[in-house]
């Protein structure tokens, strides 16, 4: 496959990956708390990485080290702890569909911080997806009286720093091979996650019974494939394609993940749907003015 072929072929695998995240996060939450479940799944996540991909190391200059720092904080650790406590507040689709703002931080800290220009129609796009955004919360917030919707201020900011990590992936280790970005990331991470599951006291805990090891079952699928595979393709995607391009995965995701939400029996209105569209649609707007 050309270049082309490949960024298509792994922009559609990592909407049906990171699209199936979700569910996933919502089925290891009945087994683990949020902070258990991302500590576990960067661990789980770190040994992959470790075992298929430590010779790559070698590769990462000294000039690397401080953005490989930045990326493993701003694309993988705090995200990992905002997402979880995001799926145990409100549904996972919802949570999907909010992480359509990747797209739009990537053009706004891309500008403000990393000095990429701004148009009008990308302006126009942001504030089209903002409405849908508060349509969606609003509306969420009625038909599930039960949920806590200012969770969804978890997964904007978690969609903060995936714009910065998508940036600097791009401007600062485009000459570093995928694998060892993402081995670097979680060479960085492992002890750091230890130590944040000792404190937890996961150890002495942790229930052996048919609802704990299922968690651990859909917290290894999601490290292995969801975070370690995917990452290391989104790694590649960014190096073949552009940061704009590489955050609409997120156009997709919310296809994948709300189909699992409707199987899983969540609720979802017409107008929440109708609200994930115009948000899709800022989305684009933005993307297509690049």
């Amino acid at each position: 496959m050309n270049n082309q072929q490949k960024k298509w072929f792994y922009l559609i695998v990592l909407s049906i990956v990171w699209g199936s995240s979700f569910i996933l996060m919502k089925k290891a939450l009945l087994g683990v708390n949020p902070i258990q479940l991302g500590a576990l799944r960067m661990i789980f996540t770190a040994v992959f990485m470790l075992l298929i991909g430590f010779k790559s190391i070698q590769k990462i200059q000294k000039k690397h080290w401080p953005f490989i720092v930045y990326t493993a904080l701003l694309g993988t650790f705090i995200p990992v702890f905002l997402f979880s406590y995001a799926i145990l507040g409100i549904d996972s689709s919802i949570v999907s569909i909010l992480n359509s703002f990747t797209p739009f931080n990537t053009f706004i800290f891309g500008a403000i911080v990393f000095g990429f220009s701004f148009k009008k129609k990308q302006f126009i796009g942001i504030i089209i997806g903002l409405i849908g955004t508060l349509i969606l919360i609003l509306k969420g917030a009625d038909l599930n009286p039960n949920q806590n919707y200012w969770y969804a201020l978890l997964v904007i900011i978690a969609s903060v720093g995936y714009a910065f990590n998508v940036n600097i992936v791009k401007k600062y280790l485009s000459d570093l091979d995928a694998l060892a970005i993402t081995t670097g990331n979680f060479l960085l991470l492992i002890i750091p996650a230890i130590v944040v599951l000792v404190f937890t006291g996961f150890f002495t805990t942790f229930k052996t019974n048919e609802i704990g090891l299922e968690s651990l079952g859909y917290i290894t699928i999601l490290s292995v494939v969801g975070t370690g595979i995917a990452k290391t393709m989104f790694n590649k995607l960014v190096h073949i394609s552009n940061p704009i391009f590489s955050s609409s995965v997120t156009y997709l995701i919310p296809i994948v993940a709300v189909f699992w939400g409707i199987i899983d029996g969540e609720n979802l209105s017409l107008t929440q749907l109708f609200a994930g569209v115009i948000i899709l649609f800022g989305v684009y707007m933005v993307n297509k003015a690049k």
